[in-house]
């Protein structure tokens, strides 16, 4: 039996080539009269890791299940290494982390690896998924006496324990302090070393950041932008100035080159397309300014103008 399941694996169709690992092709899904996905397309390449990002009820999770093959598309197509997810040998190549895990709370989290890598052909030695998800001081801990962080962790390490060659970690950090959390990456990191390709959807814009090769960006449905981390924060253009000044949120925002302006706490925020320009005119203004700082625009800033650009369109059609 294991030397047919080997064999499935040494197909064409599966063999380790340039091209999508995983793909959703014009896909639209409907719950009723609720459009969750819109004629989505994207895909995601061999030793990639593409973030998904997207306000609640974007579609993320959606998009996620129809590669997983737990939903069916209502038109399109999704394809998992060039088959139907729901392929077995698709899924035997795949591990998931989905957002709402649920496993025995009675069994110790060494139990709980050792049975899932049984369901694998060839899975990574149990020593080494404790490693990789920073359980090697729990192992012989019952399930249900672990905090929300180390239960994160346990089901991260069911999704890797069977050596997938595609990971799907829909909100994989949340519960994980900042420490626990980095720890994680790094476990990411090291997979994707490998040569594993990963589908990430969090609302941690620092981790698609520190993680993804590509990000895709999507709000009621539909993809608004796609591209690497830079080419996303590029697109909202300017820089952001931090200040203490005198001048009132009012004046401020009338300056040439200001998009916005906001107080947050003693200093002010300011949006600018050429921050030279309008730091000159804030200096000949408020000759007493201080604590000025000028940023480039991170991917927070781009992934919310993107999403309220992206609304006020739909609300004006």
């Amino acid at each position: 039996m294991a030397h047919a399941i080997a064999s499935w694996q040494d197909t064409p169709m599966f063999s380790r080539v340039p091209g999508a690992v995983a793909s959703l092709e014009g896909v639209s899904k409907s719950y009723g009269e609720i459009c969750a996905l819109q004629n989505l397309s994207f895909s995601l390449g061999v030793g990639q890791v593409l973030a998904l990002l997207g306000p609640n009820g974007a579609g993320k999770t959606t998009a996620v299940k129809l590669l997983l093959g737990l939903i069916q598309p209502d038109s399109g197509k999704a394809r998992v290494f060039g088959a139907d997810p729901t392929n077995p040998r698709s899924r035997m190549r795949a591990g998931a982390m989905l957002q709402v895990g649920r496993v025995p709370e009675t069994l110790r989290v060494r139990e709980h690896i050792e049975l899932f890598s049984s369901y694998y052909f060839a899975p990574l030695p149990v020593r080494e998924v404790l490693s990789v998800a920073g359980l090697e001081k729990v192992a012989d801990r019952k399930f249900g006496d672990l905090s929300g962080g180390q239960r994160q962790r346990t089901l991260f390490a069911l999704a890797i324990c069977g050596d997938p060659d595609l990971l799907f970690l829909d909100e994989p950090t949340v519960g994980l302090d900042v420490e626990a959390r980095r720890a994680l990456w790094d476990g990411i990191r090291q997979l994707v070393e490998r040569g594993k390709s990963v589908l990430l959807t969090t609302h941690y814009l620092q981790e698609a950041d520190a993680l993804a090769d590509r990000i895709a960006v999507i709000n009621q449905g539909s993809i608004i932008a796609e591209g690497t981390p830079a080419e996303i924060k590029a697109q909202t253009g300017g820089k952001k100035i931090r200040c203490e000044t005198s001048i009132d949120l009012t004046t401020l925002l009338r300056i040439p080159g200001v998009i916005d302006a906001r107080q947050n706490r003693e200093a002010v925020e300011i949006k600018a397309r050429e921050a030279e320009l309008v730091v000159r005119t804030l200096l000949a203004r408020d000759p007493s300014l201080s604590g000025l700082e000028i940023t480039s625009a991170g991917l927070e800033e781009a992934f919310l103008a993107l999403v309220q650009d992206n609304n006020e369109a739909h609300a004006a059609v």
